[in-house]
């Protein structure tokens, strides 16, 4: 007989397959009420509940909680994969209650009917007033074509829309299929008559709708946000409605919630609802019947799909495996930022002590640190497989004979549509994490923070002309590495520095002839 905990509110009918199981016990309580928490086998929340690493100490026999629901704000993961505790959630849940609202909210916005609807309330009859725009024949510029971007994608087609798609790793195969055109974001911004964003709120997101970008936007168009508070900047949007280059705007989700901004609300072109993507009944129940079925899976020892950390290990395998999983999911970012375009194929190979371990567990920690910014969905190492497949990119892990030199070494291959990255890393007790070659140069530094990466020529005074840009914007320099393969031929240099680094840097870095290219990486 297994036990099962519900400490928030879920519906009977999204608990069905656990209730109508006799094997399990499923107890209806807020954790605050219950006495004997240490002989639950599994614990069931949506928000209100906090699983914090003090209730996880508590429930000894706590083998996998259950997020009814997309984010996981609320529990502790670090400290339930080191209690051997299970995380899962319901990721794919409000995919259609996401895609529908967001194109009600677009014909709403262009036939004006929350505004007719309040003047018809009030008494008024003033058909002139509302004059609209019909979505046929209009382009639509969808920022993000994952999987409710996605389901935008086909809804658009059916109205007799052209969509044009900015997805830095869309393929053209999936664009075919999907009957998208794949475009770059200017190309989006210029040609679109509505613009709707599907991201995950990113660094590289966060503002993407700014005041450069809305500015190089259609005079007249419409933007949507039902994705992500502030992906689009609230404050540039004030300013292109105060000047009447943007037409409307739907927003169903704000910077800070409930929204302080009044002014930006006061306009009557912004049409805006309290973050609704995911409230309908079928969603709400679609979560609940996931993670209740997901639940039943893992307890009858069968395989779970939507796990947010890794499955359950001993404590002996976990420690072992913990720093090559870090190490591999530092590795899937820093390719991931490198490779802004296109990939097909993922080629892993380890040597030595790491070899030993179960490489399908850091293999799939890779591609969840190199798929994490690339699509709106929790991705993790036990969906991060699936995830590539959708998008097309092939993978595969492969054990060599140890000739690094290394005791262990993790060697990737990123091959994408117009170039290949690479990259060898290691990991030395009680030293750290070590990138020790990239794109073939060899190099020795720790993967973390806000690292520059600059390709240059191998010349005098290159090295200077970077250490005055950076000083000339404020950005103290931590640590530099530099490689090279021949004396005066190709060279790189690997900057680690004290706070972030802007664009406007980086356009003063490449504007240096021996400068090849600059980029920031987050890790």
């Amino acid at each position: 007989m297994f036990h099962v905990l519900v400490s928030d509110s879920i519906s009977s009918d999204g608990l069905a397959p656990l209730l109508n199981d006799e094997n399990i016990n499923v107890v209806q309580k807020k954790v605050s009420e219950v006495d004997d928490l240490e002989k639950y086998d599994a614990l069931l929340v949506r928000s209100a509940t906090k699983v914090t690493e003090e209730l996880l100490q508590k429930m000894t026999n706590l083998k996998i909680v259950a997020r009814a629901g997309v984010g996981v704000d609320n529990i502790d993961v670090e400290a339930a994969t080191k209690y051997g505790v299970v995380v899962i959630n319901a990721p794919d849940g409000n995919t259609i209650s996401t895609a529908e609202h967001t194109f009600a909210m677009m014909a709403s916005l262009v036939r004006h009917i929350p505004q007719a609807n309040v003047s018809v309330k009030s008494g008024e009859w003033n058909r002139s007033a509302f004059l609209g725009t019909e979505l046929y024949g209009k382009s639509l510029g969808i920022i993000g074509l994952g999987r409710i971007g996605s389901e935008i994608a086909k809804r658009a087609k059916a109205f007799g829309m052209n969509v044009l798609v900015f997805d830095p790793f869309l393929t053209k195969d999936r664009a075919q299929k999907l009957g998208v055109n794949s475009c770059k974001l200017d190309e989006v911004l210029a040609q679109a008559d509505i613009i709707t964003v599907h991201t995950p709120l990113t660094k590289e997101t966060r503002g993407l709708l700014g005041k450069e970008n809305i500015g190089k936007t259609k005079k007249g168009v419409y933007l949507l946000n039902c994705a992500r508070g502030g992906i689009i900047d609230e404050e540039a949007l004030i300013h292109y409605l105060e000047i009447g280059h943007v037409k409307g705007v739907a927003l169903d989700v704000f910077e800070v919630e409930p929204p302080v901004n009044r002014k930006l609300l006061d306009f009557e072109q912004v049409i805006a609802t309290p973050h609704l993507g995911a409230s309908t009944k079928e969603a709400q129940l679609n979560v609940a019947s996931q993670v209740a079925e997901e639940v039943l899976k893992f307890l009858n020892g069968k395989p779970v799909t939507n796990s947010i950390n890794l499955p359950t290990l001993t404590k002996d395998i976990f420690d072992k495996i913990q720093p090559f999983y870090k190490l591999a999911k530092k590795l899937g970012q820093l390719a991931s930022q490198y490779m802004k375009e296109p990939v097909q194929h993922i080629g892993i190979v380890y040597e030595g002590t790491v070899a030993e371990l179960e490489t399908s567990f850091i293999t799939k920690a890779f591609l969840a640190g190199f798929l994490g910014e690339r699509v709106d969905s929790t991705v993790n190492e036990v969906n991060a497989g699936l995830i590539a497949k959708e998008r097309g990119i092939s993978f595969s892990e492969k054990i060599a004979s140890n000739g690094s030199g290394y005791a262990n070494c993790i060697a990737v291959q990123v091959d994408g549509d117009h170039r290949t990255f690479s990259v060898k890393a290691t990991y030395i007790p009680n030293y750290g994490e070590r990138i020790v070659d990239l794109n073939g140069f060899d190099i020795d530094f720790y993967p973390a923070g806000e690292v520059l990466y600059v390709e240059h020529i191998d010349k005098p005074g290159v090295i200077g002309r970077v250490g005055k840009v950076l000083g000339d914007h404020g950005v103290n320099i931590a640590t530099m590495q530099v490689g090279r393969k021949n004396v005066g031929g190709e060279a790189i240099m690997i900057l680690t520095c004290d706070k972030l680094i802007d664009d406007q840097l980086i356009e003063a870095l490449v504007q240096f002839d021996d400068i090849v290219s600059a980029k920031t990486i987050h890790l």
